[in-house]
């Protein structure tokens, strides 16, 4: 049954003194020529948001032309992110310094290119070392299997919830891409999901496996068109008010679900993408495949999961090395020098 549609309460947001700032309408051309060479409309977010951030920053600091924005004032806007602090003490992470950084690199290029710049300022910038991180917590097979059997399948809500769990941990999609597909890219008799404009853009397919095809059709079948009502927007997955998921909000659904599963590792959607990844490997999984799965673009990003994979390795070991190797609990005796 189709509930009332929620109210949502009114933001006031004050006015940005930098909106009669020059620069504006050069982030405007930007942002539309950012569309208009195919990248995709999140890019172009992304790229507004970081170029809101800096031009603030240019308006308080009396620049409002291009000609203005010099390598130095790009380090001195650099320096500026890295020592400010948040309203709980803490600095902006690397990977958000970087995020912010990116754009505008991005932008003074296309400063150069367009001519409204006699070079770019932003070559020679030298960007954060971001570190490769490994994921913080991966969880086992059988907390996936806890986590599955949290929803109540006996109600509405809980088949759909159960079938955007399933789908998460079968396809390793990225929550945005999860929140954007369509009916139609879910083809349950073949087996496959088609991702429709992943990041970069870029369009894949990646196998569903038949546990979660299982609940995409009960979901399908059952639930779904008591959520849609009169019009529908065509999402694979609503929530319970008929609208299609904000990411925000798919994410707090699942965060929820670790809670009650007793998971307490920090994360949500990408866990499960990071648990399909490493169980696929730890059962012989080839990591050329693993890439295609998750869409990305360079092998190095995927090689992470060859360092979470510890149980093969730890197998390996256990086989192999002479300190390790069963019914050898001392070792083999060392020769004297």
């Amino acid at each position: 049954m189709l509930r009332p549609k929620r109210s949502v309460p009114l933001r006031i947001i004050p006015p940005d003194p930098s909106r009669d700032n020059p620069l504006r309408e050069l982030q405007g051309r930007f942002l539309r020529w950012t569309l208009a060479i195919g990248l995709a409309e999140q890019t172009a977010n992304i790229r507004r948001a970081a170029l809101d951030y800096f031009l603030r920053w240019c308006d308080a600091h009396g620049i409002q032309q291009a000609s203005q924005i010099t390598r130095g004032l790009l380090e001195e806007y650099q320096a500026s992110l890295h020592g400010f602090r948040k309203r709980n003490g803490r600095p902006l992470a690397l990977n958000t310094q970087a995020t912010r950084l990116h754009p505008i690199r991005a932008f003074c290029k296309w400063l150069s290119r367009e001519g409204v710049v006699e070079s770019n300022p932003a070559a020679d910038l030298q960007m954060p070392r971001l570190p490769r991180r490994l994921p913080r917590h991966v969880p086992s097979v059988a907390e996936v299997a806890r986590l599955l059997a949290v929803p109540d399948v006996a109600t509405a809500s809980g088949v759909r919830d159960r079938a955007i769990l399933e789908v998460l941990y079968s396809t390793g999609l990225r929550r945005m891409e999860l929140v954007q597909l369509q009916v139609f890219d879910v083809q349950v008799n073949a087996g496959v999901v088609m991702v429709r404009g992943g990041k970069g853009g870029n369009d894949r397919v990646v196998p569903l496996g038949p546990r979660a095809g299982h609940w995409v059709s009960a979901y399908l079948a059952n639930v779904r068109s008591g959520l849609a009502g009169p019009i529908d927007p065509g999402k694979l997955f609503l929530t319970d008010y008929g609208e299609p998921f904000a990411k925000n909000r798919l994410g707090d659904l699942v965060k929820r679900y670790l809670g009650r599963a007793r998971i307490g590792a920090p994360g949500a959607c990408h866990m499960l993408r990071h648990a399909c990844a490493t169980h696929m490997l730890e059962n012989g999984a080839d990591i050329r495949f693993i890439q295609v799965l998750l869409g990305h673009a360079d092998l190095s990003t995927t090689q992470v999961y060859t360092q979470v994979s510890i149980s093969k390795l730890r197998e390996v070991h256990a086989c192999t090395h002479p300190g390790s190797m069963r019914g050898n609990k001392q070792g083999p005796r060392l020769r004297a020098l």
